[in-house]
């Protein structure tokens, strides 16, 4: 490969219009290419403030498009997700690789994301960033301090029992949401299919994967106690606390999955025993400050969203938004 390569990132969106241009300009301000918004539903001002900016693509995720581009429009959002990861990356002809993420993760970085790229080997389809998950902040505030990840292995267990005791049994890596991380897919690759974490060639799982361990995918969770709150039900039936996903020990040894844990806390404990999770897991405070800080875990990182979205977005009025 000839100069630096180019990266383009891709997410399927259902968010506030201040959020999808925030996680727009984030991007750009990061080095992307190109930035593909697929809207779950439509919402015309950010629509159209994509649709003005070079380097932005928007489409519409309509029923006529599901019509067109599957047949109808699948029920569950990661099929919806990962079907149009997998076109964003058959179109994405103009970049060397494509980021696919969620609206709420952003990738940090201390120098020129493309440098990492550099040194990716040439047959290596997937290059994948760990995540670091935001403290929730004061409601309206833009998170700044984050959980490092954990890396797989004997000490992660004893780690997390020492941040949270009290519900260590249930988060994998001490995080509420997904250590896995995501990936960049080489572009220009026949019969590749990408899932929310991962990327298949024919039936090959993550070809010669390699960890970008430089960068880091900022995962903001939780901004605040009502927003968090408010998505609490849709990600407790659809989302990433659903009753399909693994226990972190596995049943046969006790294990309990994060959608039965809750569904006894709020039997037993209602509103006050998820508020004290919360508040213990989530809430940024001096407590967990000082845990984190003590296993070498915290980070500090202004991801200075509205700063970008005014330098990229112009035109675009800042209005409420949970990140």
């Amino acid at each position: 490969m000839s100069g630096a390569p180019t990266w383009g990132v891709c997410a399927t969106v259902k968010a506030t219009t201040t959020e999808t241009l925030r996680f727009a300009a984030h991007h750009l301000d990061a080095g992307a290419h190109r930035v593909w918004i697929y809207l779950d539903e439509d919402d015309a001002e950010a629509r159209a403030a994509l649709k003005a900016h070079p380097k932005c693509r928007a489409i519409v995720c309509d029923d006529a498009y599901w019509k067109r581009t599957e047949g109808k429009r699948p029920l569950k959002h990661q099929v919806r997700q990962s079907l149009n990861a997998t076109r964003a990356l058959k179109r994405a002809t103009n970049v060397d690789w494509l980021l696919h993420i969620d609206v709420d993760e952003f990738i940090v970085s201390d120098h020129p994301v493309a440098t990492s790229l550099a040194r990716v080997p040439e047959a290596t389809l997937t290059a994948r960033v760990r995540p670091m998950e935001a403290l929730a902040s004061k409601e309206g505030a833009s998170p700044t301090v984050f959980k490092k990840f954990i890396p797989p292995g004997p000490d992660r267990t004893k780690i997390v029992s020492r941040l949270c005791p009290q519900y260590a049994t249930y988060l994998k890596g001490g995080f509420l949401s997904h250590v896995a991380g995501k990936i960049f897919t080489r572009t220009g690759q026949p019969d590749v299919n990408l899932r929310i974490h991962n990327a298949f060639r024919d039936k090959e799982l993550n070809t010669d994967e390699v960890d970008l361990d430089d960068l880091k995918l900022a995962h903001v969770h939780a901004t605040d106690w009502t927003a968090w709150r408010t998505r609490f039900a849709y990600r407790h039936e659809k989302g990433a606390y659903r009753a399909e996903l693994a226990p972190v020990r596995p049943a046969a040894q006790g294990g309990v999955t994060l959608h039965a844990y809750f569904e006894s806390l709020l039997e037993n404990e209602g509103e006050e025993g998820l508020r004290t999770f919360f508040d213990t897991v989530c809430a940024d405070s001096d407590e967990l400050r000082s845990r984190l800080a003590a296993e070498d875990l915290l980070e500090r990182h202004d991801l200075e969203l509205d700063a970008k979205l005014h330098q990229h977005f112009p035109q675009f009025t800042v209005g409420p938004a949970s990140v």
